[in-house]
């Protein structure tokens, strides 16, 4: 018993010093993201994106290193970016570039794996996007594209102040998209720490590339956030990981995952998806390997052997303690104001879902269930690419309850659930008592 209260308590020292050495650094991205959010205007990105040149595939790796998009709202927008008129080339460009990085996850490598990982993490990310881009348009060069709807943005918006709005997005909107992966990682890099011994990979792995390829494998179908995975690839490097193996993990495991894979095989067709994957795949060995020749590994290693495996930054212990407890009190309010939600919901309404979508509409609105429905940008998109069927008055999607109301003259069953599907989500059926929903 004494032996598992010791375990508990390292657990949450390690847990703890994680989180004091990234907390600083993520709020400062996460306010950075908002200014990113509030003045970057989305419907001017496809007359950059438009063309199979590889000036679209560098405009469209530029546009996505800063953005701070997780892995799965970087689905549904690059999605988006297509059917607004983007090629296929520029939009697999940002679809490799957005996830690998951000400014939030950039200012995070800093804190934990150090200048060099930080300055080589959106480098990497900004030229494997172009090639990707410049790749896909290349397999692609045969076919002809299909016309997309330009959509222009709607004047109507109401204007907001844009301090609020930055507030609102980069400790609400952009922390509830990301929270979950986010505490995952710090939990699992702290049970990484605790359990792993050290020097694990150079006592029983010796080869390093056999590593990098241990890695992709774990890292391709992988579901996990650009800031999720800094800590876990921190620990590894302490359990002696090789540098180059810890960035194939950094760069495939954000960049791909099973479902960004479905879903560009299914709209953007099996060149794309080749083009995609190859990219991917290749850069990661590639660079990984030029990390681990040519480049010395004391730049990636220079960590405190203290135990709190952060770099020293010169910040003070209050600072950082401070910072931890501000993050946990914007994560926590996320879930607070989800649960009450849900808890009024649940008492207004008794929802019955079947299996398949139902094509019967009761009142004026119609509600849908969809599954993938779980992030802002999600949100953001259905309710742009619902809005474009004829017939369609107006959508609404709501993330904490993964539903979508559509108010339309002409329930077009077939085509909503096309759409909902091009965009990386899923109809999970039509929601029939919906008498008591507002």
């Amino acid at each position: 018993m004494q032996m598992i209260l010791e375990y508990i308590k390292l657990y949450f020292q390690e847990l703890i010093s994680l989180t004091n050495a990234m907390s600083p650094y993520l709020l400062l991205g996460f306010v950075f993201g908002g200014i990113l959010h509030v003045f970057f205007k989305k419907e001017k990105v496809a007359k950059l994106l438009g063309s199979n040149k590889i000036k679209s595939t560098v405009y469209a790796s530029l546009i996505g290193v800063p953005l701070p998009l997780c892995s799965c709202g970087v689905i549904p927008t690059g999605i988006s970016f297509y059917k607004n008129g983007a090629s296929k080339g520029s939009t697999v460009s940002f679809l490799i570039s957005t996830p690998q990085t951000g400014v939030d996850s950039i200012f995070a490598t800093y804190s934990m794996l150090g200048l060099p990982f930080a300055i080589l993490r959106p480098l990497i990310a900004f030229i494997s996007g172009i090639f990707g881009g410049a790749f896909t348009n290349y397999l692609d060069r045969n076919t002809i594209a299909e016309p997309q709807t330009i959509v222009e943005p709607n004047a109507s918006i109401k204007k907001e102040n844009p301090f609020k709005r930055i507030f609102f997005y980069a400790f609400y909107e952009f922390l509830q998209d990301i929270a979950k992966w986010l505490v995952i990682g710090l939990l699992l890099a702290a049970f990484i720490s605790l359990l792993v011994p050290d020097d694990f990979f150079q006592e029983y792995i010796h080869n390093d590339f056999l590593s990098m390829l241990i890695i992709l494998a774990i890292s391709v179908p992988l579901y996990v956030c650009a800031t999720g995975s800094i800590p876990i690839a921190a620990v590894l490097i302490m359990k002696g990981i090789s540098p180059g193996a810890a960035f194939v993990f950094l760069m495939a495991g954000p960049a791909t995952n099973a479902a960004t894979i479905t879903v560009l095989g299914k709209v953007m067709g099996k060149k794309a998806l080749i083009g995609y994957l190859t990219s991917i795949i290749g850069s990661a060995l590639i660079f990984g390997f030029m990390i681990d020749q040519f480049l010395p590994r004391e730049w990636f290693t220079a960590f405190h052997m203290d135990g709190n495996h952060s770099m020293e930054h010169g910040l003070p212990g209050w600072f950082e303690i401070t910072s931890s407890v501000l993050l946990f009190a914007f994560i926590l309010n996320i879930y607070i104001r989800k649960f009450i939600f849900r808890w009024k919901l649940k008492i207004k309404t008794n929802f019955d879902i079947p299996q398949t979508f139902v094509s019967k509409q009761v009142d004026e609105y119609i509600y849908i269930k969809v599954k993938g429905l779980d992030c802002n940008h999600c949100k953001a998109n259905i309710e742009e690419g619902l809005g474009l069927i004829k017939d369609i008055e107006s959508v609404e999607a709501d993330i904490n309850t993964s539903i979508v109301k559509i108010k339309t003259t002409n329930f077009q069953s077939g085509l909503i659930e096309k759409t909902i599907e091009s965009l990386g989500m899923k109809c999970e059926g039509q929601i029939i008592d919906n008498n008591n929903i507002n």
